[in-house]
């Protein structure tokens, strides 16, 4: 399938607000990194705004991209409601770091919301994609992968605010671990489905162009190898493994230098696995539509 390169920045971005926005929310629950809350909120929300003028270079006419929210159950239409409510809710967030007493911290309550939507966002975004005639899509584990890829950069990018704004990254060492270790399992998980997917084809004979009745309707063998150095030298290799490792040892050393050094080379590595991750993702997207 052809590479659509603005849902692929769209996704990648999308789960990097949302990974920083949790990240954030789960400190706030502590009443930690206060310094750096309000430059992460501002990061959060730029990062979501750069994800919707990206997915505009999707459409050919955006003019009309209000005809397809009449239909509640389509992709675009869920997409659409997420990403309202985590606006609504960093807003909330926004001003409840203002008219706090003490500052950089919000009530519990809000922290918990600002975790859940961004859960809630990177879930619904990632379902959009799931749909039975593409079925190297159609697996939650495409689900757990965005949500891989907001654990890995998520509290990284946080590390490199807060030790850039001077506060104490020492809360976040664990949330840095535990996120790096879920989200390279998450990544690995749906790479290996991916390799799987071959399998998925071989059984039926598939045909695509009545005028060459013999011509198979997808090179899956080819598909397969294109995206085979892409999926585990780029998107397991470098944008799971790497950033899983400096984790450990950025919390183990635990200096602003290390996480901003480390943590950004982190980050990148993380940011370039989604990115070949996604393309893996669309070199396999083989359509078996016509069974349906």
């Amino acid at each position: 399938m052809e590479l659509q390169w603005p849902l692929i920045l769209f996704t990648t971005l999308i789960a990097w607000s949302s990974g920083l926005f949790a990240a954030q929310g789960i400190l706030a629950i502590g009443e930690n990194a206060r310094k750096a809350q309000l430059p992460a909120l501002v990061a959060s929300v730029a990062l979501l705004a750069l994800s919707g003028i990206a997915v505009f270079f999707h459409l050919e006419h955006w003019e009309r991209i209000f005809n397809g929210f009449g239909n509640p159950t389509s992709g675009i239409t869920q997409e659409l409601i997420v990403i309202v409510a985590f606006a609504a809710i960093a807003i909330v967030y926004f001003a409840m770091l203002r008219r706090a007493k003490t500052e950089g911290t919000v009530p519990k309550w809000c922290a918990v919301l600002a975790i859940v939507i961004s859960v809630m966002l990177a879930i619904v975004c990632a379902h959009s994609y799931m749909m039975a005639a593409r079925p190297a899509w159609n697996s939650l584990l495409e689900i757990a992968s965005l949500l891989g890829t907001a654990c890995l950069a998520g509290p990284l990018t946080l590390a490199i605010i807060m030790a850039i704004v001077g506060d104490d990254v020492s809360p976040l060492r664990r949330t840095a671990i535990i996120g790096a270790i879920i989200g390279a399992v998450c990544i690995i998980a749906y790479a290996l489905y991916l390799q799987a997917s071959e399998g998925l084809f071989v059984e039926i004979n598939y045909y695509f162009d009545p005028t060459s009745p013999t011509a198979g309707m997808t090179d899956v063998a080819s598909a397969i190898s294109s995206s085979m150095i892409v999926l585990w030298l780029g998107a397991v290799a470098v944008g799971a493994i790497v950033p899983m490792i400096l984790a450990v040892v950025c919390a183990r050393k635990n200096t602003a230098a290390i996480w901003k050094v480390a943590g950004g080379i982190a980050v990148a590595c993380a940011l370039i696995g989604a990115i070949c991750l996604r393309i893996a993702f669309y070199l396999l997207g083989m359509s078996v539509y016509l069974l349906y």
